[in-house]
């Protein structure tokens, strides 16, 4: 794969050459297990194009994050390849979606990757810097479940379809950035919520 930038970030030298072994990967995973809905390299890489074109609208420095739901990888593995200073802990409670995570992070050498196998509202809490999740539930129960990590200064990041103007409408300190028919929520200071 070719072509991955975005301005205000440096493609990591790999990224481009690990997005070719996940693609690998993800498709022979997938024939037995299932796991997305991607089947093509091409459906794949709009997975990846998806996961990483926020980082444009993402103004701080970020040191820790959570996916929540990440599935087979979507976006929280992706933009830990991206962003290797970033430390991401990726929340799967799936076992089969999990076990490939932890073999996508094994065979590239992930080690600004950890992966729990639970449900992130089972898991020990501790702060961090960004959260984001695709395609899990409403806003609103998503800012419920992940409440215990948010700080004063956590970025909120997720990837909303049409109909996020419903999800939004008590809501202030957000920005929402549109590609096609993705939304991308940004929220900050859901105290307010």
């Amino acid at each position: 794969m070719k072509n991955f930038t975005l301005k205000g970030y440096d493609l990591p030298e790999n990224f481009s050459s690990n997005c070719e072994i996940f693609t690998e990967l993800i498709l022979k995973y997938n024939k037995v297990h299932n796991i997305t809905g991607a089947k093509t390299k091409e459906k794949v890489r709009e997975n990846i194009e998806d996961s990483i074109y926020p980082i444009n609208y993402l103004h701080v420095e970020i040191k820790n994050a959570i996916d929540i739901g990440t599935g087979a990888g979507f976006p929280g593995l992706i933009l830990a390849m991206y962003l290797p200073c970033v430390h991401f802990t990726l929340f799967e409670p799936i076992k089969k979606k999990s076990s490939f995570l932890h073999l996508v992070k094994s065979t590239l050498n992930l080690k600004n990757v950890d992966i729990i196998s639970q449900r992130v509202e089972k898991a020990q809490a501790f702060k961090t810097d960004l959260i984001c999740s695709r395609a899990v539930t409403k806003t609103d129960l998503l800012i419920d479940i992940c409440r215990n990590f948010i700080s004063a200064n956590t970025i909120l990041l997720f990837y909303k379809g049409t109909k996020v103007d419903e999800e939004i409408q008590n809501m202030k300190n957000y920005e929402i950035y549109k590609r096609g028919n993705r939304n991308y929520l940004f929220i900050k200071g859901v105290d307010d919520f």
